[in-house]
């Protein structure tokens, strides 16, 4: 019967108009409503909630008696809870608080990826609207001069590029021929300078191959590029086993510790580790006593011999498949082992392969369309002028037409190197340490650039060239040799894209040093806005100026 009514009720055919059912309420102030109809059913008396309100209040703020018992309390506090989230205005307000803007220098917040968003597509605009006007000039949407040249020799820059870095496998042999010695061809006697002959004859070899073949600008970009890349690899492969295989001699010869060395054991310095440390840590053993600054000494030597990670003991890592490894692996310091992700991302492997074609689809049009017209309209009227006046003129447009173009060019070999090519390359490795860069674009000093745009030759120079050098000579001399390396590295390889040695980017970079010191300065120091003013218009003016020079000049 109750079921047939139940049906009546809500049964729209019976044509009787009922009201809607009832939403169902909070289900607290059921609970709490609940709870008092059953008091009042056991003959409670009535409390001063449940009494009449006075003209002075609305009733529901009546406070409790101080002898309430708890679970009154928690019944009160529950229903002025749920009051106060039902209550309505009529006109909605606005929760006003001290807060910043997300621009603003006190703010924390840090996500700024719509602007990255922006960015791309800010260049697929430019894509577009360059499309329309060749269309429109020519018939074509693109030009297809750079791309000639990108094509030219494909297959002969790859052979070479394959033979170069095969070549490289040849410090293996030679460094398990220094190990396996015991005369003059150890590490710290022979071994060391062969090594650096061989490396000397070796990038003399390479850095000349493309003249010697005639290539293109483009194939020489690329080329020179990866020369001094596999050089640092190589570098770094055979002086820290060169490091290691010295350690394992000591560790042996402390078997018989009275014809051993006992001086303290000469540790590699790590990115993270400051060279102030080492110094201290040799100052505390020098202090303890003979037997446990043996045991110490021993347990040192074997340590530097153990991956970081404790998987891997030098001589395990010498093998063809653990230099291939390394060779493959997106950084320029050797480790016995290094962090891995537990698998590869192929889905991500495949958009960072597609985004380094695009970047390269990218910078070419930025170059056939904004640069290369500029510099050959410039070479032209430079070969008509014979006044000083008018040749700085003309180079002055030249190099405010190229401004914008370069600032591009500049961001888009930025991302294609360290976020997209090492992405790739640490896709297919594992390689865990995605950490290429940090927020260089923040940057106040170029010390600080330097430290920040190319976190791999950072830490190259940091660990093979100022940390090496540095026990032998003072921290502004290091730093001095670093940046002279530094300059050397940079003019070699403008004069290889250009043909050209002019100086200009040996004396670009050598010009950093005094800007850092004046930057420093008390008179600037602390003014991170104007420095990275400062620091970003000298960035995009230096790269326009170099380029005019190197073509034009």
């Amino acid at each position: 019967m109750a079921s047939s009514t139940s049906r009546q009720r809500n049964d729209p055919s019976d044509g009787i108009a009922r009201p809607r059912p009832m939403k169902p309420g909070n289900p607290l102030i059921s609970r709490a409503q609940s709870e008092e109809r059953n008091h009042r059913a056991n003959g409670g008396p009535l409390s001063k909630l449940e009494m009449p309100a006075s003209g002075l209040s609305s009733g529901r703020s009546t406070p409790l008696p101080p002898d309430a018992p708890p679970s009154a309390i928690s019944l009160s506090s529950a229903r002025k809870h749920i009051r106060a989230q039902q209550k309505h205005r009529l006109f909605p307000t606005i929760d006003y608080a001290a807060r910043v803007s997300h621009f603003d220098p006190k703010s924390d917040y840090r996500d700024f990826r719509g602007f990255f968003v922006l960015f791309w597509i800010g260049l697929a605009i430019m894509v577009i609207t360059t499309m329309l006007r060749n269309i429109k000039d020519t018939g074509f949407p693109f030009r297809v001069g750079v791309w000639a040249l990108l094509t030219e020799r494909v297959w002969q820059l790859a052979l070479t590029d394959l033979a170069m870095i095969a070549s490289t496998t040849l410090s293996l042999p030679l460094h398990k021929l220094f190990r396996k010695s015991k005369g003059w061809l150890w590490w710290e006697k022979g071994g060391m300078p062969i090594q650096s002959i061989y490396q000397a004859a070796w990038l003399a070899l390479w850095i000349n191959w493309p003249f010697l073949l005639g290539w293109n600008w483009t194939a020489q970009v690329f080329f020179t590029l990866h020369t001094m890349v596999m050089l640092m690899k190589m570098h770094s492969y055979a002086f820290y086993n060169g490091h290691l295989s010295t350690t394992e001699h000591r560790l042996s010869a402390l078997d018989d510790p009275k014809n051993a060395s006992t001086a303290a054991v000469v540790r590699y310095p790590s990115s993270s580790t400051h060279l102030s440390e080492l110094n201290k840590i040799k100052e505390r053993k020098a202090h303890q006593d003979e037997e446990d600054a043996l045991a110490q000494l021993r347990e040192d030597l074997a340590l530097e011999l153990t991956s970081p990670l404790g998987s891997v003991t030098y001589p395990q890592n010498l093998t063809l498949a653990n230099y291939a490894d390394y060779i493959l692996c997106p950084t320029l310091c050797y480790e016995l082992e290094y962090p891995r992700t537990e698998r590869t991302q192929y889905l991500e492997l495949f958009w960072k392969v597609l985004a380094v074609f695009g970047c390269i689809f990218l910078l070419t049009i930025t170059s056939e369309e904004f640069i290369v017209p500029v510099l050959h309209d410039a070479s032209v009227r430079l070969e008509n002028i014979h006044s000083t006046s008018e040749t700085f003129l003309i180079l002055l447009e030249t190099i405010s037409l190229l401004l914008f173009p370069f600032m591009v060019m500049f961001l888009l070999v930025f991302l294609v190197i360290f976020e997209y090519v090492l992405g790739a390359f640490a896709e297919i490795t594992c390689f865990a340490d995605r950490h290429f860069y940090s927020d260089w674009w923040n940057s106040c000093d170029w010390l600080e650039f330097s430290r920040e745009w190319n976190i791999p030759v950072h830490h190259f120079l940091r660990r093979h060239v100022y940390g090496a050098s540095r026990p032998y000579m003072s921290r502004n001399m290091s730093t001095l040799i670093t940046f002279l390396l530094s300059a050397f590295g940079h003019e070699l390889v403008m004069g290889c894209i250009t043909k050209k040695l002019r100086g200009y980017g040996f004396l670009g970079q050598m010009m950093q040093l005094p800007i850092v010191a004046l930057q420093r300065s008390k008179l600037v120091k602390g003014k991170r806005l104007f420095n990275n003013i400062a620091f970003w218009i000298s960035m995009i003016l230096g790269l326009s100026v170099m380029c005019a020079l190197y073509v034009l000049v």
